[in-house]
């Protein structure tokens, strides 16, 4: 009498992978991958994109040249050399502030900030260039938003008041985070989308905030790790400012 032999099956809860799973998880690596590298490129890292796709073996969503160009564009703004990134922005696309009027305001706007806090370093410093600046690149665009005159008429009090006595208001002008906001405009209008690494994980935060609130688990799928820590690396490249990771 023969004995029989079956092919043990992997059901689904055993624990044990079977074909389809690994299939999947191949797939889900594969666009999490993807993510990386729109996320590397979007920020304009440009060794860190290189090297990711060369071992995810992926093919890199814009030549080096490019994604340096725009961190240099980043590099300046965040080092409050405004006029070198405009220039530099112009170079890089002739077109794009003539098409974007509100990016194109931040960074006058941020330009005649820079200046005010160079022009008011020491008490005798001469205001002359913030006026004149204001005067032919921001004044005739400040009637055409109301948004636009405001930012303008903000701005101009930081030459009236002690820097040390500011307001929440006229503080937040003189803080970093207002070149981190503009470096980030500029470089969302250069790669035409918020990274979709970026939109992943406020969506993903989102969806953790709803859960707690409504007493749902989150199912997170097996053996995907969305826990990111870039910023070591991504801090060596870009050696201006660390890579804001706080979606």
């Amino acid at each position: 009498m023969s004995s029989a032999t079956t092919t043990p099956i992997n059901h689904v809860f055993s624990g044990r992978p079977d074909h389809t799973s690994a299939l999947d998880r191949r797939d889900v690596n594969g666009e999490i991958n993807a993510l990386v590298l729109d996320y590397l490129t979007a920020g304009g890292y440009a060794r860190a994109a290189a090297s990711f796709a060369a071992e995810a073996n992926l093919t890199p969503q814009q030549d080096d040249d490019s994604i340096r160009v725009r961190q240099g564009i980043q590099d300046a703004i965040h080092g409050g050399r405004i006029r070198e990134a405009i220039h530099a922005l112009n170079g890089m696309d002739p077109e794009i502030l003539d098409a974007n009027p509100v990016l194109h305001f931040s960074l006058l706007r941020l330009e005649l900030v820079e200046l005010i806090r160079e022009c008011t370093a020491s008490s005798d410093g001469d205001i002359t260039p913030a006026l004149n600046f204001a005067q032919t690149h921001l004044a005739p665009r400040a009637p055409t938003s109301p948004q636009f005159l405001e930012d303008l008429e903000n701005t101009m009090a930081l030459i009236v008041f002690p820097h040390d006595k500011l307001g929440p208001e006229l503080e937040s002008l003189l803080h970093p985070n207002l070149r981190r906001e503009v470096a980030d405009s500029v470089n969302m209008a250069l790669h035409k989308r918020p990274a979709a690494l970026k939109m992943l994980i406020r969506s993903r935060a989102w969806a953790e905030k709803d859960a707690r609130e409504t007493g749902k688990d989150l199912v997170v799928p097996m053996g995907v790790d969305l826990s990111l820590d870039l910023s070591g690396t991504l801090q060596a490249e870009n050696g201006s400012e660390p890579m804001n990771t706080s979606f």
